[in-house]
């Protein structure tokens, strides 16, 4: 039985069907999270990679291949206009024509190239590829949606059925106050894209100036950068609020909250966390998931023109399902 969560984001899904390109189709976990996402008829799916072997694990699993396609990119018919599509996008930074062509058969690059061309809606990969494997075509091929504004990533976390936005534990490794700002004002859009309460907390080792240190002053100023930003027309009556700096259990407990910033709309009712930096973040999360039971699903990527997603290399099946399926609902909006 799927959790209450997953079985929502599911649902969602399915009331606009997505089409979601898988490039690792030799990783049992995401065939299981493929047959979870289309027997629910939440996504039709592209497995990429060999047809016999997906199938015999469909088969000897007693599962059907509804809403699944397998395509072997080698073989496929498109490949010398992706190639074309990749060299035409990719020749001003110095790739020839032969590289291009090279290039596209690499999965995560083929299946990147499929969503550009509008063959498929979003992309999820990583499952046994590094965090750059499948960023580094998105931002080549998909590019940021905004000119101004890098791309950073964000994972939901949930427990008894309450979901936290946290972010950014995987692109942004040190980012500046500007950065952080940015990355904050992303994540309040995501957190209203799936319903999550858009009360953002900038997390530190310090709550309104009660430490010192680089780090404290940089969510500092990240905090007022980010209210600046908030103040535009776009962003009146969607409930966003800010705070910071904060220290996590003034973010999430009441009672702290009510110790160290008792003015605070935000503290100790917190729903997105913005970590100062991607150690940080990437820690945080993995104690959260492993230590406090937490189901993560994420990161996924913000500020693209169009949703591709990666996975924590450590994901199981039910987190892979949960990123295909917060992948449509991004391709949805």
């Amino acid at each position: 039985m799927l959790p209450e969560y997953l079985t929502g984001l599911m649902n969602k899904a399915a009331q606009n069907v997505k089409t979601i390109v898988l490039p690792e189709g030799d990783d049992e976990r995401i065939l299981t999270a493929a047959h979870i996402v289309a027997s629910a008829n939440a996504a039709r799916l592209i497995i990429l990679g060999d047809e016999a072997p997906i199938k015999s694990f469909f088969e000897k699993n007693g599962w059907g291949l509804d809403n699944i396609e397998i395509l072997k990119p080698e073989n496929d018919p498109r490949l010398s206009t992706y190639a074309e599509l990749l060299y035409n996008l990719r020749k001003e930074k110095g790739m020839t024509p032969e590289e291009a062509q090279t290039m596209v058969l690499n999965y995560n690059y083929f299946g990147t190239l499929m969503v550009k061309a509008g063959d498929a809606d979003g992309m999820v990969s990583g499952a046994d590829h590094t965090t750059a494997d499948t960023v580094r075509p998105a931002l080549q091929i998909i590019k940021s949606a905004h000119k101004d504004r890098a791309v950073s990533s964000a994972l939901i976390l949930v427990a008894n059925n309450v979901a936290y936005l946290l972010s950014d534990c995987g692109v942004a490794i040190n980012p500046n106050d500007k950065e952080l700002a940015d990355i904050a004002v992303a994540a309040a859009e995501t957190a209203i894209q799936f319903g999550i309460e858009p009360k953002i907390a900038m997390l530190s080792y310090s709550t309104r100036g009660s430490g010192k240190g680089e780090g404290a002053l940089k969510v500092r100023n990240a905090t007022a950068l980010a209210k600046e930003i908030l103040k535009a027309p776009k962003y009146q009556g969607l409930g966003i609020e800010i705070d910071g700096e904060m220290q996590a259990d003034a973010a999430l407990d009441a009672v702290v909250a009510r110790k160290k910033a008792p003015d605070s709309t935000v503290a100790g009712k917190a729903r997105v966390l913005i970590f100062p930096n991607i150690e940080a973040g990437n820690i945080g999360y993995k104690l959260l998931q492993r230590l406090g039971g937490f189901e993560a699903y994420g990161p996924m990527l913000q500020g693209l023109n169009a949703p591709v997603n990666d996975l924590s290399r450590g994901a199981f099946a039910e987190d892979i399902a949960g990123m295909i399926a917060m992948t449509c609902l991004q391709a949805q909006h």
